[in-house]
């Protein structure tokens, strides 16, 4: 039920004991209302419930502890500390403080009776806590203990949980007499899911009883996690609701362009491209905008799927923007597709960054005037200068390098009143949970095979004391007549640095390959600079390319067939895999060396185990979901709408199918409820649909 005044609505500074300072830090946690605080859920519980006898103590340990002082000093050293000794008959356990005040020195004298709580761990004098939250004893005082268990909630600076559990205690209070708005209680979730209601899952989730069963607090934050997904799925729904009411142009590719294009090919089309290629065909001949994914592992083919989009809008008399995540993949598209498009006589121009002056003017013109069909470039593209004719279809490479805003905010540059279609495209992967939850709003197609003759990259770990192998590797790979990469990453942001690194990389292995032609490529060189780089590397005129992993994305030399990745251990799966695919390109083996710095965390040695086991895209980018989590794989940095509080995708991902199909009843059936849950969990969500 709801109180006249919802908890939604009802401010955190009606509550007691409640500062202007105190406000704005709850405000830095994103908590304004009571209905914030409530779904504001622990980190975890202390255990204040009974007293641990001190001889029991064990390192690792979180103990409610109780005694009477030994001993108290301050020692000097490099780190001056109070060194407190407390005993309760059974054993005794040495309080550390490294601040403190000559007051809480005194009043810790020996005789004293104390209460505290804290982590156990192994000092200089055996168990020992260090800052423990404790408190006096009156002579004759019982000591207290809890009668639940010890919410432990996220902070931020300045605000303390002793505060936080005050205000938490007055919202329950509240919770009780108003109740709490239940916007999934029209279609029974807790009888469905086996979870309780939400009123009584947000009680047990805050004040966990201390003789009560884990499986009871797991089931009350399932139930939390639930809505959660749930409000995740109607945000990406009704994003694409309000594209889907809008008029699209109607695009066919005709069979007479259509066997043109193929026999420009070097190759014939795979299943699953084909497959694909038909699934984009039905979108786009509909009068709705076409939003759909297409995930592809790398070397599947993606570009080919695009090139015939593509046709299909030129065909039908419509412009066509292809947005790429680097100057250096967008050059690398206008090649090809210059030759595939433009040998079918329509006007493909590139916009970068490099494009200045009159020579981008002259782009902005052909877009203008129509004559340039095909635009491709880089987030330049959506300037609000660059304006197109007849814009139809919108395609968009390597989709988790941009936000949601920057593709949304090509979509404005329709013409006719239309909205474009967008065509998603990326070679990273993604589970199937995580597509579910953070592309919604998108169809899926999933190229899920790759070209014949392609053989699996072999990849092995080495300590970098084994460099010297490696580079002999080197030498005997071009004799043969290969080619080979060396990736040189680090683990700063910089990019300045990351180029020097390469750069005294370079005149190393120039020193130690004398006999080999060794070239470099990183991201501070000149665009023009990058391209002859690349150009004369895939020509044959260079044995060795030592460069940043600016050639994560889109490089492709069939040629090389051997891949150095030095410090591997800092980088992430997904990257890791993008760069691995950079080799295996052709037709002969191919090999990938993981040059890692020893001793590696445990981490570090997990991610190089599944690189050494598998070629997998799909097996690799779950396992990266597994020990990342979804943030970084969605890009969360850039969109600024996916994060998820409550819901783990590892222990949730059965709850995402009723999730989904709870969230289309709710929009066909409850829209008030719609409303009520995206302003719970994501409240910038309908500025992001109004994009």
């Amino acid at each position: 039920m709801n109180s006249p005044a919802g908890l939604d609505s009802l401010p955190l500074a009606g509550l007691k004991g409640i500062g202007r300072k105190t406000l704005e830090r709850l405000d830095k946690l994103g908590l304004r209302t009571v209905q914030d605080l409530l779904f504001h859920l622990p980190l975890r519980y202390q255990d204040r419930t009974r007293l641990q006898p001190l001889g029991m103590l064990q390192p690792g340990d979180w103990a409610l502890v109780e005694g009477r002082v030994e001993l108290t000093e301050s020692g000097g050293g490099r780190r001056s500390s109070l060194v407190c000794r407390i005993a309760d008959g059974s054993g005794s356990l040495v309080w550390r403080f490294f601040h403190y005040s000559a007051a809480q020195r005194a009043r810790l004298n020996p005789g004293a009776r104390v209460q505290g709580y804290g982590e156990v761990r192994l000092g200089y004098y055996g168990p020992e806590m260090t800052h423990p939250d404790y408190h006096h004893l009156a002579e004759g005082e019982a000591g207290s203990t809890a009668s639940a268990l010890t919410p432990v909630y996220p902070l931020t600076e300045g605000l303390h949980q002793k505060t936080l559990q005050k205000l938490m205690d007055q919202a329950l209070a509240l919770a009780r007499t108003h109740g709490v708005s239940d916007p999934l209680n029209h279609l029974a979730p807790s009888e469905s899911l086996d979870v309780p209601h939400l009123i009584d899952a947000l009680r047990l989730l805050h004040a966990p009883p201390a003789q009560g069963k884990p499986a009871d607090l797991e089931r009350a934050r399932r139930r939390i996690a639930f809505e959660e997904l749930v409000a995740h799925q109607l945000g990406g729904r009704r994003l694409r609701a309000r594209v889907r009411h809008q008029g699209a142009p109607s695009l066919r590719l005709d069979d007479e362009t259509a066997e043109g294009f193929r026999s420009m090919l070097p190759f014939r089309p795979t299943e699953a491209q084909r497959r694909v290629m038909a699934e984009i065909a039905a979108d786009l001949a509909n009068d709705k905008p076409m939003m759909r994914l297409v995930q592809g592992d790398v070397g599947s083919g993606k570009t080919v799927v695009a090139a015939w989009a593509a046709l299909a809008a030129l065909a039908s008399g419509y412009q066509v923007a292809l947005m790429a995540p680097t100057a250096l993949l967008a050059e690398q598209h206008h090649r090809n597709l210059s030759g595939w498009i433009g040998g079918l006589g329509y006007g493909v121009a590139l916009l970068a960054g490099k494009s200045k002056g009159t020579a981008r003017q002259a782009v902005l013109d052909q877009l203008v005037n129509g004559s340039a069909g095909l635009a491709i470039g880089t987030h330049a593209l959506f300037q609000q200068e660059v304006a197109f004719r007849r814009l139809g279809l919108v395609i968009i490479d390597e989709q988790h390098r941009f936000g949601v805003h920057q593709r949304l905010a090509l979509r404005e540059k329709g013409a006719d009143g239309l909205t474009p279609h967008q065509l998603i495209m990326t070679a990273t992967p993604i589970p199937r949970t995580l597509a579910m939850l953070g592309y919604a709003d998108l169809d899926l197609s999933v190229i899920d095979q790759l070209p014949p003759g392609r053989t699996p990259v072999k990849t092995v770990a080495l300590s970098a004391a084994r460099r010297a192998e490696v580079i002999d590797r080197i030498v005997h790979r071009v004799r043969a007549g290969g080619q080979v990469y060396w990736v040189c990453t680090l683990i700063e942001e910089s990019e300045l640095l990351q180029c020097e690194a390469a750069e005294n990389t370079h005149r190393q292995l120039q020193e130690a390959l004398p006999g080999l032609r060794v070239a470099l490529l990183h991201g501070r060189m000149k665009p023009d600079q990058k391209e002859a780089v690349m150009a004369a590397f895939k020509a044959g005129d260079g044995d060795l390319l030592v460069a940043t992993t600016v050639i994560e994305v889109g490089v492709d030399v069939p040629n090389a067939t051997l891949m150095v990745i030095e410090n591997a251990e800092r980088l992430g799966l997904a990257q890791l895999h993008q760069l691995r695919g950079r080799v295996g390109r052709g037709s002969g083996e191919s090999h990938c060396v993981l040059l890692y710095q020893p001793p590696l965390s445990n981490g570090a040695r997990q991610r190089l185990g599944v690189m050494r086991e598998s070629n997998d895209g799909f097996y690799i980018a779950e396992r990266d979901l597994q020990l990342r989590g979804p943030g970084e794989l969605l890009g969360v940095r850039q969109a600024g709408n996916f994060q998820l509080r409550i819901a783990d995708l590892g222990r949730d991902s059965e709850l995402l199918e009723q999730a989904k199909d709870l969230s289309d009843r709710l929009l066909e059936q409850h829209p008030d409820a719609v409303a009520t849950l995206l302003e719970r969990w994501l409240p910038d969500a309908s500025r992001v649909a109004a994009v």
